[in-house]
């Protein structure tokens, strides 16, 4: 297996892919407040990816004071700075591309089974849902389809944490289907 791109090999690790996550909607977060969201992840671990991620730009110090005789930061995502160049991605191998995708769907299905592991699912009060739909669509309608995600993505993506809104993940995942 070939090694990707250094962002790539930055953000495919389980822990720093649930961290950046965590901050996804314009969150800032301090480190207490991401471990209070990532119990399960020892704080010694998550302060090391925290500070993987800091160093490497994606995360930035937004604000700083003392509690108890320390520095305590918060944190924002450089969204800018997890993704990769049209370059770097054409440059992938066929592994890294598998390696990329593993990745995602471990995400997927791990924050599935946390939401599932939080008590009995509602999937229709939650706001649940997951579908498949085949299109047939030329490049053309395909970059209106992409642009259309992107205008409503944008369009909601400046909504702040008020009254009965809740942080949700949107995934999104298009290919060719193969026909056999």
């Amino acid at each position: 297996m070939t090694s990707g791109p250094p962002l790539a090999d930055l953000l495919l690790h389980p822990v720093r892919l649930r961290v950046v996550e965590a901050f996804l909607g314009g969150r800032v977060l301090t480190t207490s407040q991401l471990r209070a969201e990532l119990p399960d992840v020892p704080p010694a671990t998550l302060y090391r990816h925290v500070g993987r991620l800091a160093g490497a730009g994606v995360l930035e110090v937004v604000a700083e004071q003392r509690v108890r005789g320390t520095t305590e930061r918060s944190y924002r995502l450089d969204v800018p700075s997890t993704r990769l160049s049209p370059e770097e991605l054409q440059g992938l191998s066929v592994d890294d591309h598998r390696r990329m995708f593993a990745a995602f769907v471990a995400g997927l299905l791990g924050d599935y089974d946390r939401y599932l592991a939080g008590g009995p699912p509602d999937l229709a009060a939650d706001g649940v849902g997951y579908h498949v739909a085949g299109l047939w669509l030329d490049d053309a309608e395909l970059l209106e389809l992409y642009r259309g995600f992107a205008r409503l993505l944008a369009e909601h993506g400046s909504n702040g944490p008020t009254g009965d809104r809740r942080r949700r993940l949107v995934r999104i995942i298009t290919f060719p289907a193969t026909d056999v």
